[in-house]
């Protein structure tokens, strides 16, 4: 029977560690609802915390994370020391996180431009800014502190001590005697935090802040649509728009100067056909120098701070120190080439316009199966130039599998016959080799001419990849013959009038043609610089709020905007299929 009950009490005592070590758990990691686009890279980024800590936490995320699905993010001391990320949870409020944290609604819009009463929701993740981040001011580089003052004769700092009643809470304790949450927390450390307080625990009611006169507390806690309507920031217009260019014109090679230089000309022309049109704009420019220059002698100009917007860097190694002077100071950072770059996931201000992988690869998915719904999917394995597609392929994959559309694999030397074997009369068949090089076009084009030459029954595609802008000449023929699309964030049609416009323009304004290569950098320069001094001019600093309704049509690039979470900035996620139909037409695919 002894021996019984010890077996009992070690269970009882093991049951009691295992839902001990749960509770630690718990306090030490939050969910993350997965969206689509996102990749482990991204969702690590957001939150400072490395790829193999969320997979620990998550085993199998490292193979594929799936959208919808929830990830453990775990609390570092990385992410931890100046912020909280808190996931909402049902019935939650604005105002009920304030009380919780101990941070004003202002501290947590402010933290979370993305944040809405629209879309304050449950398993919505937000950023909690710590209670001295909010509470630090600083000026430049210099940190306010407070300068300590001659104390006087010595008091208590509890004017009454509090014996916590059943179902009493902060809020009501605070009611009653007359001060605010945030000065009951003060006092009392441990309720930072906490949603229930525990019968018959005493708490120091502090003395009310005399100096402040304080208005009469509302009797019920307010709304989410009141608490961001109070904090919603006037809206600012702009008489004159100060703009910054900061590129690589000099002390770098040739070819790189000839690009950045050609992008200014074409940003000239939209800032020329912007005054034309009565906008104000004053316009910077700067040499940011070779990849590991510093961008401290430009961002120590005296007028750099007050910009309205900054285009640039060219160069990755560049953007945190320039995104982190345009946060500081409060003015918007247009990257236009640099895709790798992870600080647009922690910092508000940054617009990236060429789009992270991950992102882009999903609105391709997207759009593939929306255009080729009855596909029958055959990709060519190419023999080279594959490393740069296997992200691509291995995810297209996935998603076709996903929607059991059936697909199959031959090789690049496969003859007439083999291809003619993987047909079916009853789909669309989409051949898609698995590298974008030139050489693998070459070898492929002519078995698959030959191929739809013998079966005209049939209804076949070839798809592939933006770099294939760069050989259209070379293969335009083959490309109408075999149906074509493409995916790409940019193109324009040299048939069309604003491409005509454009380029007479540009050759009546510098004596030269563009560079061929794409995208054309000129065209990327009139594009970026239209869109956003045109939306500045328009709508201040509502922009944000107001980027669908720009109602414009770039020459090359797309644009689609969204915030990558609610305290970070914004990717451009607009793809284009490109078709050359069999009818010699060039057709660009907006589903949009």
């Amino acid at each position: 029977m002894r021996t019984i009950n010890r077996i009992f009490c070690s269970l009882l005592l093991a049951g009691a560690c295992s839902l001990g070590a749960i509770a630690q758990e718990n306090q030490s990691y939050f969910l993350h609802t997965i969206e689509k686009g996102q990749s482990l890279y991204s969702i690590s980024s957001m939150y400072g915390v490395t790829q193999s800590d969320i997979v620990k936490l998550n085993p199998g995320s490292d193979e594929k994370i799936f959208v919808g699905r929830t990830l453990r993010i775990p609390r570092t001391a990385a992410n931890t020391q100046t912020e909280t990320f808190h996931t909402i949870a049902q019935g939650e409020t604005l105002y009920r996180l304030t009380v919780k944290y101990g941070v004003s609604a202002k501290a947590i819009c402010d933290a979370n431009p993305g944040l809405s009463a629209e879309n304050f929701r449950i398993g919505q993740v937000i950023r909690i800014p710590s209670a001295s981040e909010t509470d630090v001011v600083t000026t430049e580089n210099v940190t306010e502190v407070a300068i300590p003052t001659i104390q006087g004769p010595v008091q208590s700092r509890c004017r009454d001590m509090h014996k916590v009643k059943r179902k009493e809470t902060v809020y009501s304790i605070s009611r009653e005697y007359g001060i605010s949450e945030a000065e009951l927390i003060a006092a009392n450390p441990e309720l930072q935090g906490e949603d229930k307080i525990k019968k018959g625990t005493f708490l120091c009611i502090p003395y009310p802040t005399a100096e402040v006169e304080k208005p009469a507390q509302p009797q019920v806690a307010p709304s989410n649509s009141e608490l961001f309507s109070e904090n919603k920031k006037e809206t600012e217009r702009f008489s004159t728009i100060k703009a910054a260019l900061i590129l690589p014109f000099l002390d770098v090679s040739k070819s790189e100067a000839a690009r950045m230089v050609e992008y200014y000309e074409g940003f000239l022309m939209a800032v020329d056909s912007l005054k034309r049109s009565g906008v104000s704009i004053d316009l910077y420019t700067y040499n940011s120098g070779p990849e590991n220059a510093s961008l401290n002698p430009i961002l120590s100009k005296k007028e750099m701070k007050d910009m309205d917007i900054i285009f640039g860097p060219l160069h990755q190694q560049q953007v945190k120190p320039l995104a982190d002077f345009a946060q500081k100071n409060d003015i918007r950072l247009v990257v236009p080439f640099t895709s790798k770059d992870n600080n647009v996931f922690r910092n508000p201000s940054i617009y990236q316009i060429n789009t992270p992988q991950s992102y882009l690869y999903s609105e391709v998915y997207d759009h593939f199966v929306r255009q080729f719904p009855n596909a029958n999917v055959i990709f060519i394995e190419a023999s080279t130039g594959t490393k740069d597609k296997v992200e691509f392929i291995k995810g297209l994959k996935d998603e076709l599998k996903n929607r059991s559309i059936p697909m199959k694999s031959l090789k690049e030397d496969a003859t007439v016959e083999s291809l003619k074997t993987v047909l079916r009369t009853d789909r669309e068949n989409i051949f898609i080799p698995t590298s974008g090089n030139n050489m693998t076009l070459i070898k492929i084009l002519p078995q698959l001419t030959l191929l739809v030459r013998d079966n005209p029954e049939s209804n076949i595609h070839l798809f592939g990849y933006p770099e294939w802008q760069t050989y259209t000449k070379d293969h335009l023929e083959a490309f109408f013959e075999l149906d074509t699309y493409f995916y790409s964030s940019f193109y324009t049609n040299n048939l069309l009038p604003a491409a005509i416009n454009f380029t007479k323009s540009y050759r009546r304004w510098y004596g030269k043609e563009m560079d061929e290569r794409y995208p054309k950098f000129g065209m990327l320069g009139f594009d970026t610089g239209y869109f956003f001094l045109k939306g500045l001019s328009r709508y201040g600093s509502e922009l944000e709020k107001n980027m669908q309704r720009m109602d414009l049509v770039p020459i090359q690039t797309g644009f689609k905007f969204q915030r990558v979470n609610n305290w970070g900035g914004f990717i451009n996620k607009k793809v284009f299929f490109v078709h050359f139909t069999k009818n010699y037409e060039l057709v660009k695919l907006d589903y949009d």
